[in-house]
């Protein structure tokens, strides 16, 4: 690292792109100091009635890198997502860059390697990944410090990255006026999500806020940006004035009402390979499983 470089005073460059179908929203980072970036939560589009693959979002996003001649070093996801692909084995293919997840990856692995039956064909090691994230540990973009927390409850491999001073939730928050992710997804829990983000209440309150999904509720324009100060403030399910034991009860009625994300079945089955699609069988074509009442 270059002696003259102050890391703490590096503000990341953030460039969102939005994919419409699952209303997710994904990052390219750049250390301002130098051509290092980073991708967070990439997509692959799925046109589910054919079973057609879209690569426009990802091409996007490499298109993004080359033009501007920046150089790749990690693609991150925040966790294994059920409403969307994972492009990042097909970004690694394409440019390069680190394919990294939480360490936690193993427990999701080994929970949906029994739901699809592919044990046999699924390592439960998280190898499937370039690397593993554990609670605390830092790691370097360019000059850029990255900040790894630890923030399960939405699902137990979730992840909450701050780059510089911009925090990447996945999915643990939404904006203010959204609230939160649901808890009850395979080995999600209210409590700990509750947990998870008061930790990530407790950091500055200037720190920015980055978004996965939004859904512009009342019918507002989509956002993907706030504060630390904004959600402590106004969060409508986990302001400062809201207890542990209000928010459980909320929580856990308000996700009996809510239906399966639409792409569950064809994304875990995918995000647990690291974004890569099981092997064509005898006849050329790859197939995906439907698990039958494994999710009513």
């Amino acid at each position: 690292m270059n002696a003259a470089i102050d890391n703490s005073t590096l503000i990341p460059v953030v460039t969102p792109f939005f994919d419409a179908e699952s209303n997710t929203f994904s990052y390219v980072v750049k250390d301002p100091s130098s051509a290092a970036c980073a991708i967070i939560d990439s997509v692959l589009g799925l046109d589910y009635a054919s079973g057609g693959i879209s690569h426009e979002g990802a091409d996007a996003m490499i298109k993004f890198i080359r033009d501007n001649e920046l150089r790749i070093e990690w693609i991150i996801e925040t966790h294994a997502h059920a409403d969307h692909i994972s492009a990042g084995h097909y970004i690694c293919d394409k440019i390069g860059g680190k394919l990294a997840i939480g360490e936690q990856i193993k427990t999701v692995q080994k929970v949906f390697g029994g739901i699809y039956n592919i044990d046999n064909e699924l390592a439960h090691d998280g190898s499937q990944f370039d690397h593993l994230f554990t609670d605390g540990e830092t790691y370097k973009i360019g000059n850029l410090e990255g900040h790894v927390m630890h923030t399960p409850g939405h699902t137990p491999a979730c992840m909450s990255h701050l780059i510089g001073d911009a925090l990447f939730v996945g999915d643990t928050l939404f904006m203010p006026d959204a609230g939160t992710a649901r808890a009850d997804f395979p080995g999600g829990d209210a409590a700990t999500l509750y947990r998870s983000i008061h930790k990530l209440l407790q950091l500055p309150g200037e720190t920015r806020v980055f978004m996965c999904h939004d859904y512009g509720p009342n019918d507002r324009e989509l956002e993907y940006e706030t504060t630390i100060a904004e959600e402590r403030e106004r969060n409508i399910h986990v302001n400062q004035s809201i207890s542990e034991d209000e928010f459980v009860k909320m929580r856990t009625a308000r996700d009996k009402t809510l239906a399966m994300p639409h792409l569950i079945l064809p994304s875990l089955q995918v995000n647990v390979r690291a974004g890569e699609f099981p092997a064509a069988e005898d006849n050329g074509l790859v197939y995906l499983k439907v698990p039958i009442n494994a999710f009513k």
